[in-house]
């Protein structure tokens, strides 16, 4: 498949990564030490939906457009809060018109003493990636192939982070190559925090991800599952309904992460699922 983040920015997808996202950097903040986020295709940072890269598409009047209008029980809307506080904060006119990215969203909760290397390899996300990082220092935009720095920059000097691997998924083999750089990066840094996003369009190369993960996991802790597993999907999948699935695995997650998840998810199935409920599942992955 060919994921152009420009034309999907702001979609269900990137509302369920996001959300897991800024719950496990909300769980780093438990500790006083400094952590590192390491995203491996971080992309442009800032996205325009008044673009006509956004305007064709849409997705985000599906996506965050939704859950900036649903309505959340108290434990769920305690849950999402960070996430939609971060969105709003780039939307000041209260106007949805803009979406962050993983790299912004994960700025915006780094602490004095931790850090974010952002690698990019095309220029234009790249030039917009350090416009909209504003040259900080506590963040760096590296020009580096994802699966190239992923083992390059792991462990990093502070001992705690995540690493966020979330390729554009424009090559045939790019589930074997996520599984392959993940299991390399884990060797050298195996008490990390992993991430990796995948779509879910081929149900065996999701299971065989998620296999090959999970194995690599357990490993280093035989005799527990040290892997979740993350799906959300808003329809029944068909060749015509482009992206109804998307998919996260964590490995090292946080304990309380899968509670966490159980509860926001399933408010979030019917402002997200087209003509009806989503579905979603949160289930430990062994291998």
């Amino acid at each position: 498949m060919n994921y152009r983040h420009a034309f999907h920015a702001g979609n269900f997808a990137d509302v369920i990564k996001h959300i897991v996202l800024v719950r496990i950097l909300t769980y780093l903040h438990d500790k006083q030490s400094a952590f590192r986020v390491i995203d491996t295709h971080a992309g442009a940072g800032l996205y325009d939906l008044t673009s006509r890269e956004a305007e064709r598409g849409g997705e985000w009047r599906g996506g965050i457009a939704r859950i900036m209008q649903a309505r959340f029980s108290d434990s769920a809307g305690a849950l999402v809060a960070p996430y939609l506080d971060i969105v709003r904060a780039f939307n000041p006119q209260r106007e949805l018109t803009a979406y962050p990215g993983s790299p912004l969203i994960a700025r915006a909760l780094l602490r004095p003493q931790d850090r974010l290397v952002a690698c990019e390899i095309e220029p234009v996300a790249r030039k917009n990636l350090i416009v909209n990082l504003r040259r900080d220092e506590q963040a760096r935009v590296v020009d580096l192939d994802g699966w190239t720095a992923l083992p390059a920059f792991v462990p990093p000097n502070e001992r705690r982070g995540i690493v966020l691997i979330d390729p554009p998924f424009e090559e045939k083999d790019e589930f074997a190559t996520m599984a392959g750089a993940f299991a390399s990066a884990f060797a050298k840094w195996p008490q990390g925090i992993y991430m990796l996003w995948y779509p879910v369009k081929d149900r065996r190369a999701a299971d065989t991800l998620a296999a090959n993960v999970s194995r690599t996991a357990a490993a280093a802790h035989p005799t527990e599952s040290r892997c979740l597993r993350v799906e959300f999907s808003i329809g029944p999948p068909s060749e015509e309904a482009g992206l109804v699935s998307t998919g996260l695995l964590i490995v090292n997650p946080p304990w309380t992460l899968a509670t966490e998840l159980k509860t926001v998810l399933h408010e979030l199935e019917k402002p997200l699922g087209q003509g009806g409920a989503g579905r979603y599942r949160v289930e430990a992955v062994r291998a």
